[in-house]
């Protein structure tokens, strides 16, 4: 099939987000995207976050998204983003901080949370020891505006450097805040709305969400409440690391999803 969708096998991105470790990447970005008020708002005013089953069908449908719109072929993603380009633009929102009400399609918000997952895949893999140089995280950040398409923004307006990265959430910074009517995603851990199946891994979420708060910048620790110093960002980046070391201990067929060993089939190839 010469249909290798929006990266394919030559792209720093196949070779980065098939890495098991990438799922403290996904948490971070969760919490980066939930210090931007308006989009944190759009999430509890259009999910049951706390129920079970809508949570984990959301947890599902968001994942599944990122599968196709990393894998999946050219047809596969723009159906993906159809998809949500269409549920974003019938959702709306109300902001109690300037008494409007907005589209989940605000480009302002896309625009950050498209950031937050960048951002946070591309710092997790480099800290866990992922191999990337810095021309390759400059590539992996400009292959992304790709992904900003899907989801209705333009390549443009999101940044295609590292440098352009850390340049758009500085200057976000004076916006970001947490939101006082949601709930902390640290005591949310403690009650994680799994189905019953995933039961026995309810133990295990707190610890990663503790390790995905410690991979935040210390400035969005300080924003909801909790201690930032150096030494914890030491502590996150030797954790990253042994996870992934000891990961890769893993067989290789049962260490990386389906989609990511035919990636790493036509890498190799």
């Amino acid at each position: 099939m010469s249909d290798h969708g929006i990266f394919g096998p030559r792209s720093v991105t196949w070779r980065v987000m098939g890495e098991p470790i990438l799922l403290v990447g996904g948490l971070r970005a969760l919490l980066m995207q939930g210090l931007h008020p308006r989009a944190m708002r759009g999430v509890l005013q259009n999910s049951a976050f706390m129920d079970p089953g809508e949570a984990w069908s959301r947890f599902v449908r968001t994942t599944e998204f990122v599968r196709v719109r990393t894998y999946g072929t050219r047809a596969e993603v723009e159906r993906a983003g159809r998809r949500v380009r269409k549920i974003h633009a019938s959702m709306t929102a109300y902001d109690p901080d300037t008494g409007v009400t907005f589209q989940l399609d605000d480009p302002a918000a896309l625009r950050w949370v498209h950031v937050g997952e960048v951002d946070s895949y591309l710092s997790i893999a480099r800290r866990a020891g992922v191999p990337l140089s810095d021309a390759d995280a400059d590539a992996f950040v400009a292959e992304w505006r790709r992904a900003a398409e899907v989801v209705g923004l333009t390549a443009d307006e999101v940044p295609a450097s590292v440098a352009e990265l850390r340049d758009y959430i500085d200057a976000e910074r004076p916006g970001l805040r947490f939101v006082p009517e949601a709930a902390h995603p640290l005591r949310l851990s403690l009650n994680a709305p799994l189905p019953r199946l995933l039961t026995p891994l309810k133990p295990a979420m707190p610890a990663l969400i503790i390790l995905a708060f410690a991979t935040l910048p210390r400035w969005a620790r300080r924003l909801y409440g909790l201690p930032a110093t150096p030494v914890g960002d030491l502590w996150a980046t030797a954790t990253l690391r042994t996870l992934h070391t000891g990961i890769g201990l893993v067989p290789a067929s049962v260490r990386y999803a389906p989609s990511a060993r035919r990636a790493r089939r036509l890498m190799a190839a």
